[in-house]
């Protein structure tokens, strides 16, 4: 019983369920800013180079063709229009989570830096600064 535990004590903590939910939510916000690249930005962009889609930019490295068998042999390509795609997808995810992280940083930082007033001082405090310069004076 102590590994089935063990494995319950490590599961439930709460650094694991919190990664758990940043995977699943980066997941899901991976395929919003896919769907965007190559649904929303891509195509302007290919249409101001003159009407290209990226992911149709291949280097064909061998011809589809027919063995002597009858099967079709696929194309040998090198897909840059996907990478292509992929490259700007990565750089947008990089750019929002820079911008969250900035953001974040910024908010933490007001908190750190928000000026403390000190309290104001007891009659006990005033009483002795009296004092004090009282004393000064004398000397």
């Amino acid at each position: 019983m102590g590994f089935i535990k063990e494995f319950k004590d490590f599961a439930m903590r709460g650094n694991v369920i919190d990664l758990a939910v940043g995977i699943i939510i980066g997941g899901a916000f991976g395929k919003i800013v896919s769907s965007l690249v190559s649904d929303i930005i891509m195509p302007p962009i290919g249409f101001l180079i003159g009407g290209i889609n990226f992911t149709d930019i291949v280097i064909r490295l061998k011809s589809a063709g027919v063995d002597t068998a009858g099967h079709v042999i696929p194309a040998v390509t090198i897909n840059i229009g996907s990478f292509i795609q992929t490259v700007f997808d990565f750089t947008i995810v990089a750019f929002a989570i820079f911008l969250m992280i900035r953001t974040i940083n910024r908010i933490g930082h007001k908190k750190a830096e928000a000026p403390v007033t000190p309290p104001a001082p007891t009659k006990e405090e005033q009483l002795l600064t009296e004092i004090r310069d009282l004393l000064k004076e004398k000397k």
